[in-house]
């Protein structure tokens, strides 16, 4: 028994690593083209300084590699409470794990709508106008490089 729950932990813990470091790296490539290359809204130092602001506001704009390193280690955060909550999730609602591509899909177009219209308003970081075209491109990001890796990280090691 002791060692089935080992293995269990340890396949639960590399599902939530994987799919938070997988999901991570992704949303973050997508960020960057879509804020630096196509809208020029940023530099790449702007990009993980911007994330950082949520936490402590304009002064991470300011706080050069220190506060981008900071944004890393946010954004690696959110995708690892990301991965947890969804396995948590899938220990009582079994279809996550059976029906991981249409339900991870929803989870991360959930995760966009919620840290957009809710999160990051009540954050620290700039305030911007409301535009639905990049509404549209991160909700699509959040859903195919957010929430189904997450979800089929999971299925792969806990499923």
């Amino acid at each position: 028994m002791i060692a089935t729950s080992t293995i269990a932990k340890r396949s639960a813990l590399r599902g939530i690593l994987t799919g938070a470091v997988i999901a991570g790296v992704l949303d973050a490539t997508f960020a960057v083209i879509v804020d630096v290359v196509i809208l020029r809204a940023f530099s790449l130092l702007g990009v993980l300084q911007w994330i950082a602001s949520g936490a402590i506001g304009s002064i991470a704009f300011r706080g050069g590699l220190a506060t981008a390193a900071l944004g890393v280690a946010i954004h690696f955060a959110l995708a690892g409470f990301f991965a947890a909550l969804y396995w948590i999730a899938s220990l009582r609602i079994d279809a996550l794990r059976t029906h991981a591509v249409p339900l991870g899909i929803l989870y991360g177009a959930a995760i966009w709508v919620v840290m957009d219209l809710i999160v990051l308003p009540n954050s620290g970081v700039p305030k911007a106008t409301f535009d639905p075209i990049v509404f549209v491109a991160f909700l699509i990001d959040h859903a195919c490089f957010v929430g189904l890796p997450i979800a089929l990280a999971i299925k792969r090691y806990t499923g």
